[in-house]
């Protein structure tokens, strides 16, 4: 007798792991062939029992964050904080994969003659498609998803109030029926929800002004506090926060707020992380216990090379939770990379490193202005989300961390641990010289333009709920030569400009106020096989003509002399955080900007149309 196999029905969508991280991580909105879906929270992540959960270990970065946590209130592992997202593939189920949530509930019509606006529950499903029964004939119709949804500062998001909306003027209808009518051109102005039953209707426009669903809509289209991706249990009562409409599809539907950490040597931390990597057993290890744990193959090998007090003395430490002594991110980062041994001839990076870092002196020295030159051919970079807005990015500190108390949505609702990644490449580490930095400071052409940025900023600042720092002169200097270093290398190394991104360490900032930096490193920063293929390092041996183009590139722009000319403060097209700086000549794709294409001014890197000389930094070209 023959046996049927039971077929395992496969996942409805695929996602990189990396892009988990960063893009469409829980709370995201991801569009499949046939409807649209919301990423569920972390507590809706399952891995296969078999492969289990794989750890991302960074000490550093570990540290640093159980140590902000705390202080929101908020729960973090203490041994292993992060996971790479799941790998489903054949194993997909509702226990193994990132669940998905279907949003929005409302679908449109596609019948020309119909444009009925329905709930999912009033459709008919056929073929992993819902269809709307309409016409004369009586015949289904394929829907699609709404493209509109409400959502709040907090991170909340609902489904519109589609009904309410549209009887907004004339009150309650008994039995509202819906539907969307869209001009040709798709513009808002052209959009109007109307009520077949009683002739209600509202122009979509009315929903787009800041002040409308305040105070023209009303508090019935105020914000419910929904959080959809943690589940049945994760609305948010008590959100004072107005609804706005907002375009699923849009850049402002998603901010993820990512912190990351370069993996450098950490001197004194190795038997921590040891202890850590044996908790299991070593966490009752006392001065009696100890000497028989060492009886254990892995506990022997493992501590091998301290003595038994200096053991104990982390056991206890671990055990009471008591907070690391940390230096900021970037400046722990910075005082590595400054102190790189110099090249010797034949030196090759040890295989199992994560990290290889060496000082160079090109050919002819290095070029006025810059203070070291150090090519990194072996980094690690371990990325981690901890949280995300919508409708306005957070921007993080100097320091790349953010404040978790500030329009952060969470990721989970009773998880303790938090969605990482690791990008292995190699990268350009580029010091300015500070003594040069400061006398350019004192210039009184930059003093001025430091101002116009500084009355562009405040302008800026006054529009949104929450602002960082202004970041200062010296980063602005900083982030354009980036960019325009990322363009002239790109050109050369193998790499696309978009897998080569940056990494800005500008101080003194508010939490180092007493290290001064300025440098630059470009490193890979896609995963895969785009991240070592060695281009990029050698690349930095030929910076003097690197910069040579990047000067080229900045001096003049295919929009000036109006980009030349513009200056932040007082602008009417509300262009509050850059100088001189557009899509001709400095914007370059977001994934490889810090700062989304911010805080730029090439007038402060090399001489532009109009602008003293003395306000560049490279007055002349190298």
């Amino acid at each position: 007798m023959a046996t049927s196999k039971r077929v395992k029905a496969k996942p409805e969508g695929e996602i990189r792991r990396s892009q988990m991280v960063t893009t469409y991580g829980p709370g995201s909105m991801v569009d499949l062939v046939h409807n649209a879906v919301l990423v569920g929270g972390l507590d809706f992540w399952g891995w296969d029992k078999k492969k289990g959960r794989v750890p991302v270990p960074e000490p550093r970065l570990r540290d640093t964050l159980a140590d902000r946590f705390k202080k929101a209130g908020l729960a973090l592992s203490a041994d292993y904080p992060f996971f790479e997202p799941p790998v489903a593939g054949d194993e997909a189920s509702r226990f193994v994969g990132v669940q998905v949530l279907e949003f929005p509930q409302w679908f449109v019509c596609q019948n020309p003659a119909c444009r009925a606006l329905v709930r999912k529950d009033g459709l008919e499903l056929k073929n992993g498609k819902y269809l709307h029964v309409c016409g004369s004939d009586r015949k289904p119709h394929e829907t699609v998803p709404v493209r509109f949804l409400g959502a709040c500062k907090k991170g909340h998001t609902q489904d519109f109030p589609w009904i309410a909306f549209a009887h907004l003027q004339k009150g309650r209808c008994a039995a509202p029926s819906l539907r969307l009518l869209e001009g040709a051109t798709g513009d808002f102005s052209e959009i109007v929800v109307e009520c077949v039953a009683c002739g209600a209707s509202q122009p979509l426009s009315a929903a787009m002004t800041s002040s409308a669903p305040a105070d023209a809509v009303g508090p019935r289209l105020r914000c419910d506090g929904d959080r959809p991706w943690l589940g049945p249990e994760g609305r948010e009562p008590g959100c004072e926060e107005p609804l706005r409409l907002l375009v699923r599809t849009a850049s402002n539907s998603y901010f993820a707020q990512v912190v990351s950490a370069i993996s450098i040597p950490q001197p004194g931390k190795e038997l921590e992380e040891k202890v850590r990597e044996h908790w299991d057993v070593l966490k009752a290890a006392t001065k009696e216990t100890l000497p028989v744990f060492r009886t254990i193959p892995k506990i022997q090998v493992a501590l091998a090379e301290y003595a038994d007090p200096d053991v104990i003395a982390a056991v206890k430490s671990i055990a009471e939770g008591k907070p690391p002594t940390l230096e900021p991110l970037r400046t722990a980062e910075f005082r590595q990379l400054v102190a790189s041994a110099d090249e010797a001839p034949g030196e090759l990076p040890p295989p199992h490193e994560t990290y290889f870092a060496r000082r160079v002196l090109p050919e002819g020295g290095v070029p006025s202005g810059i203070e070291r030159l150090v090519l990194a051919s072996k980094l690690r970079e371990v990325r981690v989300q901890i949280g995300f807005t919508r409708l306005e990015p957070v921007t993080a500190d100097l320091q790349g961390d953010f404040d978790l108390g500030v329009q952060s949505a969470r990721l989970g609702l009773t998880t303790n641990w938090l969605p990482a990644t690791e990008v292995r490449g190699e990268g350009i580490f580029i010091q300015l010289s500070e003594s040069a930095i400061r006398a350019w400071e004192e210039r009184d052409a930059v003093k001025a333009r430091d101002e116009a940025l500084r009355g562009g900023y405040e302008a800026w600042k006054a529009t949104v709920s929450e602002a960082p720092s202004y970041p200062g002169i010296r980063f602005y200097l900083i982030h354009s030569l980036s960019h325009l270093l990322i363009t002239a290398i790109s050109l050369e190394c193998g790499y696309s400009a978009s897998a080569i991104r940056e990494r800005l360490y500008c101080g003194p900032s508010d939490a180092d106020p007493s290290t001064p930096m300025a440098a630059i490193l470009l490193h890979t920063g896609s995963s895969g096989t785009e991240g070592t293929l060695g281009g990029l390092v050698e690349q930095g041996r030929k910076l003097r003509e690197h910069l040579r183009r990047a000067y080229d590139l900045g001096k003049l722009c295919s929009n000036d002399p109006v980009c030349a000319a513009h200056s932040p403060h007082e602008d009417p097209a509300e262009r509050w955080l850059e100088g001189a700086a557009c899509h001709g000549c400095l914007f370059i794709a977001e994934c490889s900007c810090e700062r989304f294409n911010r805080y730029l001014d090439r007038a402060l890197v090399v001489p532009t149309v109009g602008r003293p000389t003395e306000l560049a930094f490279f007055a002349e070209r190298p």
